[in-house]
């Protein structure tokens, strides 16, 4: 049965609204933009200094002072100390590792001999934590992801202080990339 014109416009709108609502509608996934938790009930929210069980040391500091920021800058939740939260949220670095990345090929002569060796002009920087939300109360974990993991690359030289400063300043940006994460974990549920 063939139908009339008009009346095959009337379906096609139809069909293209009914899709729309259905692609409007999504997954029902959505981020809140209010700053409370979807989901939970948090009334207040410690965070603790980042232990940490790997050898490189004195970044903890960083590392906590950048996710507390993420919660002070984006959530309505108040920040207490340990032992007047409701929530608390823990933090370990397992493990952090610098990789090669790229070299320079340097030629040297030492008593008429040439040799070349490979210098490294930058470097990988990866950490790996754990982290979790714990109920006080109940001592229930909310949320928690054993194997976070970042990575960024940081520029070296021959200074070695300047290769520390940039070395800090990739640990800062995997902070705010984990902070990031580490919110949305707790905040937005998924």
């Amino acid at each position: 049965m063939v139908l009339p014109i008009g009346r095959n416009r009337v379906c096609l709108f139809r069909l293209a609204v009914c899709l729309i609502l259905c692609g409007i509608s999504g997954c029902g996934y959505h981020f809140r933009g209010t700053g409370e938790p979807m989901g939970i009930y948090i009334p207040s929210l410690a965070i603790p200094v980042f232990a940490s069980t790997s050898s490189s040391l004195g970044f903890e500091g960083d590392f906590t002072r950048i996710i507390r920021e993420e919660f002070i800058s984006h959530a309505k939740v108040p920040l207490v100390q340990e032992d007047e939260a409701a929530v608390v949220l823990c933090g370990e670095v397992h493990d952090i590792k610098t990789e090669p990345l790229s070299y320079s090929l340097v030629q040297n002569t030492v008593r008429g001999e040439s040799t070349n060796y490979e210098v490294t002009n930058t470097r990988w920087l990866r950490v790996t934590l754990n982290a979790r939300l714990l109920d006080r109360g109940s001592g229930k974990i909310i949320w928690e992801d054993k194997a976070m993991e970042e990575k960024a690359v940081f520029s070296v030289g021959t200074d070695p202080l300047a290769n520390r400063c940039s070395q800090r300043k990739a640990v800062q940006e995997i902070a705010n990339i984990l902070a990031k994460k580490i919110y949305l974990k707790t905040m937005e549920r998924f």
